[in-house]
């Protein structure tokens, strides 16, 4: 489940840097938010359960240049519950930037650490993220919709074809045994296909 910054308590804010100058210019840009808890981590290893634990709202990464292990410890954390993610590398290229997008990096910043640019950059990534999770929830219940009228729309075809009814018909005895039931029509579609795969089968 993703997990959006709430911004009605102070942000928890997770920084992963092994080198100490680079961490205090990010701690340094993330002075504007004020009362915001700012945590540090050196290493990447075992992130995953180590923000699981920790818990923050969001995750800042600086790294000379990103590897494929750095990318899957991102790919890692955002299958578990995504957040916004900003990473600073010092150098770049462009296979590494999409692969950094596609595991979940909300912004990804090539030699641009400067303490002035930290605020701006974190707040149009966590605006992207919410779009970008907003629209996510929207293709997942576009998805879920369809594939809940296609079981139904099966189901009523299976009792026009055994019942020699109607698709009103058909339509009107599920929902009907759906009310009588107490259960929503996609479990009653659902039950009907099952049963009339088991005796087929």
């Amino acid at each position: 489940m993703a997990q959006e910054p709430d911004i009605s308590r102070p942000l928890k804010i997770l920084i992963i840097d092994s080198n100490d100058e680079r961490a205090a210019v990010v701690e340094a840009g993330l002075s504007d938010y004020g009362d915001a808890q700012i945590l540090r981590m050196g290493l990447l290893t075992d992130l995953a359960r180590k923000v699981e634990e920790i818990q923050p709202d969001v995750i800042f990464v600086d790294v000379d240049l990103p590897d494929r292990d750095t990318l899957e410890s991102m790919r890692n954390v955002s299958d578990a519950a995504p957040r916004p993610i900003v990473m600073f590398v010092e150098e770049s290229e462009a296979s590494l930037a999409e692969e950094a997008l596609r595991a979940g990096v909300s912004a990804y910043i090539v030699d641009g650490l400067n303490a002035k640019r930290v605020k701006p950059i974190l707040d149009v990534a966590i605006l992207r993220f919410k779009v970008f999770q907003k629209m996510r929830e929207e293709l997942d219940k576009a998805k879920s919709d369809l594939a809940s009228r296609k079981t139904i729309e099966r189901a009523k075809g299976l009792l026009m074809e055994q019942r020699k009814m109607s698709e009103e018909d058909a339509y009107r005895l599920l929902r009907e045994t759906a009310m009588k039931e107490g259960k929503p029509i996609l479990e009653i579609a659902d039950n009907l296909i099952s049963i009339a795969r088991l005796l087929k089968g």
